[in-house]
Formats: C-alpha cells, structure tokens, sequence
C-alpha cells in the first residue's frame, strides 16, 4: 500500500506537460471531529492518488483543510468521493478565477495539530459560536456601512499585493499576531462598532469570528469563502469589484489577479509590481516582489550577496550551506532590512480616524 510520492516534482511536471490536460485549482476546508486523523489521512491520500489529485493538505482532529488541483475529467469522480464522506458531503469548494497545470507537484497529505497554525487553545471559547456568514452582494453593501471596520486577517506579504478598498491590513507575520492586535485596537468598539472580516478562503475568519464573539464583539461578520469565492460570485452577478490587486495564493501561482490595479513596488527598485519570487539563492530562499527589470538585473536574487552566492557551482554552495540554517530573513517576507522599498503598512487607529 503505497502512502507517499513516487515521483520527484521535476517528474512530475514533464508528466503533467505530456499529458496535456487541464487541471482545476481548488480549496476546500471544513471544522469537524475527527477521531483518528492518522486513519482518515491514509484514507484520503489512497483515494485521491488514484485520481491524480496533487496538492498541500492538514488533517487534524478539528478538520481538514484542503488546497490541491485535479484534472477536469476526474473533477466529478473527486466530488463524489468528498460526498461519501458524511462531514464533507456538498462541502463549499473554492475553484479558482486562474488555473495552472502545475500549481502543484506532489499530493502531501499532513496530519497536523491543527488545520491553521492559530495558536488558540480551544477549550476556553465555544469555536462553533461564529460569526455571521455573507455572500459578495451582502458583503459589497455592509462595507459600505461607516460604523463597520472591514479587516483583512491575512499576513502583511499578503495583503501587500491585493485588498479590499479601506480596508484594515494589520502589519503581521503571523494570523495568531493579528488576533491580538486587532483585540487591542478596537478594544473600544467592540459594542458600536461591527466587525467585518475576510482573508483568502475563508478558513481563517471561522475560527477568529469565533474568538472574537467570545471576546465581547457583538456584531461579528466574515465573508463566506473568502476572496477567492468572492471573485468568482462577482464574475458570476456581475457585481461590483471592491478586491483591489491581486490575491496571494499558497501555490505555484502565488497570486491570482482579481483587478487590473498594481498597488505594490518592486522591493528594490521602488516601480510598480506585484509579483512575489522567492530569492534563487537556496540559503536566502526570501519570499519579495521582483519586477521584471529586476528580475534580469539581480539574476533572480535579493541582493548582490546572494547574487554572487548563487554564481558560484552547484557544489561550492551546497559547502556554504553545511550545516547552516536558511537566513532569518526568509521569515521576513519581504521585509528584510537590505530591501530599500518595504511596504509600510497601516494600522487600524488610522483607518478609524479616517472614519471618523
């Protein structure tokens, strides 16, 4: 009984060109108890291998929480696997606005402690208590509502390339950071204020409408689906665009372009782009926004360092590397001290002023 990839990513992807076939990009996530997440993990890794499912997806005993592509023949094959299993039957499954054939290269089925790194203990608040869900119309209409503040819980690279307009990008690396920050902020608000919240999928708001209720937030709202179904519910109705920029995706892709608007900067020269690249030094590896001009200047790197660095033969830096961990900068995420054009990014006191 086969549990892992066989195949190596670069094989993979020769596979996927010969083939000649599109594949669908999806997200799925659903809050559920499992009882053996170790069981149901094998179970699942089994039956989508069998289709060519590839993707990235955490089971733990609170749920699962999906990001994978499949071919567009099997796509049918695939729901009605979902649909024989009672907590995922009819299950919402974000499809994307652009599809890539390589999105991604190995299906890795994780168990995890939890499906999203929140660090939030559980036991203490009633995490089925959440928030109230709404569709792109409702949620195009209650953005406009000057006693909310609308709030985006993705990281500060994320909302860097993409957001929606007045929104509250709190400068975090971490979902658990904006969890306190915003607490702290609007501690003042929690009563005549409601709170709208949003992030890529969806997956995050659940358990965060959830705290912040039990925090003493009384007007608690998350968008259903996240940006990605709220792209294609406006696409769908023809409604109102209020996403600006492009939506950071963890894949192949990195992003989706939900409107035709650039608002970031290259990190190094200060020119309009949106277009994340990880440096191609193996040990910098730091996620940053590269232009194209960039791009061909620094050889794909962040800094003349690491452009020198990766100059050098295969076997000279894999030397370097020995016994050294990737730099600290890679947690940066484009914010490392040597990129001159960092986002400086708003906090909520001055969208409240704004506000007001």
């Amino acid at each position: 009984m086969q549990l892992y990839n066989n195949l190596s990513a670069k094989e993979r992807a020769a596979l996927i060109e010969q083939a000649g076939k599109d594949r669908l990009t999806i997200s799925f996530y659903k809050y559920a108890k499992i009882k053996n997440p170790e069981l149901f993990r094998n179970h699942m890794f089994l039956a989508w291998d069998k289709m060519d499912v590839l993707g990235r997806i955490y089971i733990a005993t609170e749920g699962i929480n999906a990001q994978l592509s499949v071919p567009a023949e099997n796509f049918n094959d695939f729901k009605e696997h979902l649909d024989t299993i009672s907590f995922l039957e009819n299950v919402r499954l974000n499809v994307a606005i652009e599809h890539d054939n390589f999105a991604f290269l190995k299906l890795k089925v994780k168990v995890r402690d939890k499906i999203v790194a929140d660090g939030l203990n559980d036991e203490t608040f009633d995490v089925t208590n959440k928030g109230i869900h709404v569709g792109a119309e409702q949620f195009n209409e209650l953005i406009e509502d000057p006693d909310v503040v609308l709030v985006d819980m993705r990281n500060h690279y994320e909302s860097e390339i993409g957001h929606f307009k007045n929104a509250v990008t709190p400068d975090v690396d971490t979902f658990r950071e904006s969890l306190d920050i915003i607490e702290e902020d609007l501690r003042e608000h929690k009563e005549d204020k409601k709170l709208v919240m949003y992030c890529t999928g969806g997956i995050r708001c659940e358990k965060a409408s959830a705290y912040y209720k039990h925090k003493g937030f009384k007007n608690v709202f998350q968008l259903e689906g996240g940006i990605i179904n709220y792209a294609r519910q406006v696409e769908e109705q023809g409604l109102e665009n209020k996403f600006i920029g492009k939506n950071f995706v963890f894949d192949q892709r990195r992003s989706e372009r939900i409107s035709d608007d650039i608002i970031a900067q290259c990190h190094q020269c200060g020119e309009p782009a949106d277009l994340h690249t990880n440096c191609a030094n193996e040990a910098c590896h730091l996620l940053f926004i590269q232009c194209d001009s960039c791009k061909e200047k620094m050889e794909n790197c962040c800094s003349t360092n690491c452009m020198e660095i990766n100059r050098l033969p295969y076997e000279e830096q894999k030397a370097l590397r020995k016994g050294q961990g990737n730099s600290n900068d890679i947690f940066k995420k484009g914010r490392a001290d040597h990129l001159p054009f960092k986002k400086d990014l708003r906090n909520i006191f001055e969208v409240l002023d704004k506000k007001s």
